[in-house]
């Protein structure tokens, strides 16, 4: 077998970046989406103003994700010469699903991505027995419960904000929450990288310990994230954040259900609280349904008729088919690398 050297691990560790940038342009509509829909930034200002915030978030609020998504795969049982190889089968699924939802402008998830490609290449690499399957559990238990949380988050956020203004002004309460939104979409985007950015360095500390970087220590377990990581890591989702996927903002900002600066503000609150609650807990969620169905939760505040029920249909189909779709492609893409790797 063709062991990994340092130029190879050097490539990964930029394919790693390339999704981390994907990330940040798939899922720049989760934080910029409420704020252009509503015309309280353009779009070029809007995605300035999160991709200053996801990198912001990189000196914020630790690593607990990173070590999460490091221990999905068994570093000590898969033979350590394999891991490389099948981080790179894990990204190659990851980011195939990213470009294909992105084209068709499905808002999916790039965390649920990323776990689907390296459960599907791990798989291939090593059996069932590769795969820690409680972690995978509990990704699987939080994208059922996280949108739910986005939801009740958004819709009862949404009422209090009703209730606190209902004797003043439309008009001075839109002038009011124009400027509060700046601070509720600063508050997403930050909560955007922390949990985020995190997942594309929890994929890169395998990488090290399968070459025995000092860096990240010698324990599987309990692995060590080098400050580089993080930096690199976060300039990479920022990067693609300021990039733009316009498809998907049209998707998210226009299509769920009409917006006002009242209800992006809601929105963005209750989508940024249950995020930065599931990073302090190390649990790898995903954004992008969080901040959907906190919309749907403060569109039903207005009546289930207001929110687009069907396109709602669509994008939680797509939610379903992310891992298992991005499985079968790390499975497919690490199939054919041990062809070439003679494993």
């Amino acid at each position: 077998m063709i062991e990994a050297t340092w130029e190879l691990i050097v490539v990964i560790i930029g394919i790693a970046l390339v999704f981390d940038f994907t990330n940040g342009f798939h899922d720049s509509a989760n934080s910029i989406s409420t704020v252009v829909s509503t015309k309280v930034l353009s779009p070029r200002r809007a995605v300035l103003f999160a991709a200053f915030f996801n990198f912001a978030a990189a000196f914020g609020f630790g690593v607990a994700v990173a070590s999460t998504i490091s221990k999905i795969i068994q570093l000590e049982i898969v033979p350590t010469a394999v891991i490389p190889y099948i981080v790179l089968g894990a990204l190659l699924g990851a980011i195939s699903w990213n470009l294909i939802t992105w084209f068709f402008g499905l808002p999916t998830s790039s965390s649920h991505a990323l776990i689907g490609g390296m459960s599907g290449a791990g798989i291939a690499a090593a059996g069932l027995a590769a795969i820690k399957w409680s972690t995978v559990e509990l990704v699987a238990i939080f994208m059922i419960v996280s949108p739910v949380i986005g939801l009740a988050c958004g819709f009862l956020f949404m009422v209090l904000v009703l209730n606190l203004t209902k004797n003043a002004s439309k008009a001075s309460a839109e002038r009011y929450f124009k400027k509060l939104q700046l601070f509720s979409a600063a508050s997403y985007s930050f909560s955007h990288g922390t949990n985020d950015a995190q997942k594309t360095m929890g994929i890169i500390l395998p990488l090290l310990f399968a070459i025995g970087y000092a860096g990240v220590g010698t324990d599987p377990n309990h692995l060590i994230v080098p400050t580089w990581v993080i930096l690199i890591s976060y300039a990479a989702i920022a990067l693609g954040t300021l990039s733009g996927g316009w498809r998907i903002v049209k998707t998210m900002g226009y299509k769920i259900t009409k917006l006002r600066p009242v209800h992006g503000f809601a929105a963005e609150t209750a989508g940024a609280a249950t995020i930065l609650g599931a990073s302090a807990a190390g649990i790898p969620v995903s954004t992008t349904h969080i901040i959907c169905t906190s919309i749907m939760g403060v569109g039903s505040t207005m009546g289930t008729s207001t929110v687009k029920w069907g396109v709602a249909r669509s994008i939680v189909l797509a939610w379903v088919l992310t891992i298992p779709i991005s499985a079968l492609i790390g499975y497919i893409a690490f199939s054919v690398i041990r062809i070439f790797i003679g494993y």
